[in-house]
């Protein structure tokens, strides 16, 4: 039986450590950085992620065309900024019958150079959706079938196929991911969930967390200006910008992440600095210091 000074002592530890903040009892998650923001320049990427203490990288099929000859030389920049690869923008899927197979070993030749760097991760996307148009069910279901199917050879590779919901895409709206999470078999194919792309279609990316946390393998942290300052009389204008400077929810995202104890990467990405008086690196900052201060990440 515990005596009363125990349990009070006990009491007292208990309460002292649910004051501490969140990320001090449950960060399991980690945080890494896309490249896009540099507009390849990825050896300057490179350094100025790593100097704001992320251990993650996501690079993009330019990184591909340069090193593909001799990977292990992007390797050795990666290794010696101590950075993961943990994600890489494959590009665009056909479902054009024509197209496919050369879509299909297009993704698979990028997945070996994945490999070959250490990661084991790829990303989908498409640039399908005709401006004005809304894709068919028959259209959302064919992207499926062939994402599905460029997931299973990947993952002969050992690397994870994982689609983007994206603007102006197939997986615009909220109805078009459900329809496409739904006939993507998480055996090959799991889901990257932008959360500023989610909400710029309409929908509640805090919600989308806890609602597709089986098939989730990892997420876009991104902040979106809408409607872009200025240009009030047009609701639907924005562009992204740093984490904290737009209008998503991160603070209900990251309780949820947090709430199914997502152990994967978040991964922070800006396309491009909103501000040209701004330089990536700054940008970064003001982002990984949002992350620091608000979200109580803790960068170690």
């Amino acid at each position: 039986m515990i005596k009363r000074r125990e349990f009070l002592q006990q009491s007292s530890l208990l309460a002292m450590m649910a004051s501490f903040p969140a990320s001090a009892a449950n960060s399991s998650f980690k945080m890494g950085y896309s490249a896009i923001t540099w507009g390849g320049k990825d050896d300057q990427a490179i350094l100025d992620i790593a100097s704001l203490g992320f251990k993650g990288i996501q690079l993009r099929a330019n990184s591909y065309t340069k090193y593909k000859d001799n990977p292990q030389e992007l390797k050795a920049l990666l290794d010696a900024s101590k950075l993961q690869l943990v994600m890489f923008s494959s590009g665009n899927v056909e479902i054009d019958p024509a197209k496919v197979p050369a879509s299909i070993e297009q993704h698979v030749n990028h997945a070996k150079f994945v490999k070959a760097l250490g990661g084991d991760s790829i990303q989908l996307t498409n640039s399908l959706r005709k401006k004005g148009e809304v894709p068919s069910q028959e259209d959302l279901l064919k992207l499926a079938e062939v994402m599905n199917e460029i997931g299973r050879r990947t993952q002969e590779v050992g690397v994870q196929a994982t689609y983007h919901n994206h603007m102006n895409q197939f997986g615009e709206t909220p109805e078009e991911v459900d329809t496409l999470v739904k006939h993507m078999n998480p055996a090959y194919l799991r889901l990257l969930l932008d959360v500023a792309h989610y909400h710029q279609g309409g929908g509640k990316p805090a919600d989308a967390v806890l609602k597709y946390k089986k098939i989730i393998h990892s997420f876009h942290i991104k902040d979106v200006e809408s409607p872009i300052k200025g240009q009030e009389t047009n609701p639907a204008s924005y562009k992204f910008v740093e984490l904290g400077q737009g209008v998503v929810d991160m603070k209900g995202i990251f309780t949820n992440i947090r709430k199914i104890k997502f152990k994967g990467w978040a991964i922070v990405e800006l396309d491009s600095v909103p501000d040209k008086a701004k330089s990536p690196l700054q940008c970064g900052t003001i982002s990984r210091d949002f992350l620091r201060d608000t979200i109580n990440y803790k960068f170690v």
